[in-house]
Order: structure tokens, then sequence, then C-alpha cells
């Protein structure tokens, strides 16, 4: 008789398609470790399931448009709020019916997740696109438009020339492709959860550099935006290079700044 250990051994090299044979070469041993380790992956089993569901609810839009369209692709943005850097917009075209467990509205998924999720959305994505709009170009044109202009060059950035675009709650002007705007885009299109996956990711190794340019701010942690933190170094240093000026006037004293 194998003991618990190999048994829970046996289940881990195992794949996930194999447990269910396990469950049932392993249902007559009585004993409690063994009856555990089973219940253990069962509810492992029900986990990926409600996932699968999950993604497929999130598919809705790709399967929507899918037979009309040949090359689908999710828009979004990360960094219209914050007081410093520039706004990041993503780009991305997934293969049809591609499912990637944890993918989800940036937001919701933890930094490590998210650092996953990026890699692995290169690795598999057909093709993907970064674009920005500076801190100097926000406070030139305002933050929409600069959106806008991020996510336009994210296009631009792509390998593939999308047919249609899900954006997230947004339609962007002078762009020639066909675009549906969806409220909430990002928590309901697998296409544009992997955009903002790609645009947070993107947007927060930047400012991760930026703090080592700019310590005083703290963009290693708090990302640009106004923590009460940011705003105290914001008085006492005065604005630096890659602030938003149109954001922070009232923090400021005029004339202050490390340019």
């Amino acid at each position: 008789m194998q003991s618990i250990k190999e048994i829970k051994n046996t289940f881990e090299q195992a794949g996930r398609e194999q447990w269910q044979a396990l469950f049932v070469e392993f249902a007559g041993d009585s004993r409690a470790g063994v009856q555990k380790l089973i219940e253990q992956y069962k509810k492992k089993v029900a986990k990926y399931e409600q996932e699968m569901l999950r993604l497929e609810k999130m598919l809705e839009f790709e399967n929507k448009y899918g037979d009309t369209f040949s090359c689908i692709c999710g828009i979004d943005e990360a960094g219209r709020g914050p007081f410093a850097g520039p706004v990041v917009a993503g780009a991305v075209v997934l293969p049809r019916g591609l499912r990637i467990e944890g993918l989800n509205d940036s937001k919701k998924v933890s930094p490590k997740r998210r650092e996953e999720l990026f890699e692995e959305i290169k690795e598999k994505a057909v093709s993907y696109g970064i674009g920005m709009s500076s801190p100097g170009r926000i406070d030139e044109i305002n933050i929409l438009q600069a959106t806008y202009e991020a996510m336009k060059h994210a296009v631009e950035d792509l390998e593939v020339v999308p047919d249609l675009l899900l954006n997230d709650a947004v339609t962007i002007p002078q762009i020639p492709i066909k675009q549906v705007g969806i409220v909430k885009g990002d928590a309901r299109s697998l296409s544009i959860a992997a955009a903002s996956i790609m645009a947070k990711v993107t947007r927060d190794r930047l400012m991760v550099e930026y703090a080592e340019l700019y310590p005083e701010y703290g963009f290693e942690s708090n990302k640009g935006y106004g923590s009460q933190e940011h705003i105290k170094a914001l008085k006492e240093h005065g604005p630096c290079p890659i602030h938003r000026r149109s954001f922070i006037h009232s923090y400021v004293q005029e004339g202050k700044s490390q340019e």
C-alpha cells in the first residue's frame, strides 16, 4: 500500500486532467489523510472550473463579434489620475478563445500576479502594443486628449492591423477602425483586461525607474498618485520634470521647481 506522502506526490505530479482518475483509484482508501487529500484536489478542480466559467463570461464580446471581425483588439490605459508620469495605453490582440487563468482588470490583480500575467500575455498574444503621452503633452492638450493619443500610439505599435477595437468605455476620435466602447470593459472583456495589465505593468515599472532619478517623491510606492507623502514632498521640494503642472498647481508655490 502506498504511503499518504507517495499518494500526495502522485497527485502533485499528475496533470489536472488526470485527477479524476486518481479520485476513483483512491476512493476506497479509508485513511483519513487520503480522503482529506482527495477533498483538497476536488476543491482545486471546482475552483478551476469556476475560473473557466468566469473567463468564458469575459469572452462575451470577443465571441459576439468574432464571426464578423478577424482581428479584435482590446484597448485600455493606466495613469489618468496621477500627479506625475505619463499616461500609458495598452493594445492587445489575443488568439480567439484563449483563456489565461487569473486574467482580470488590473486593479483586481495583485502586483506580483500582474507581473506574471504581463509575461504570459507577451508570450501568448497575437500582438501587443504600448503607447504613451508625456506629462508635458498632458499639460498641453489635457488628460483626456492625451489618453486618446496614447491609445492611438498603442494601436500603431501593434504588428497586426485590427479590424475591431474593444475599448474601456471610450471612443477614440480620428481612428479609422470600428470601435465598441464597453462600460467597465476591463472587467468584462479578456482583451481589454489584457490591455489593462500591459498598460499598468509598463507604467509601474517606468515609475520605479523614475524613483531612482527623483527619490524625494516615493514614486516606487505611490506610482505618481497623490498620496499624503507625495503631496508633502511636492510642498517641500516643488515639482520635478515628470510632474503634470496642470494637476499640481494647488500644491506647489509658484516658481518652485527642481528643473
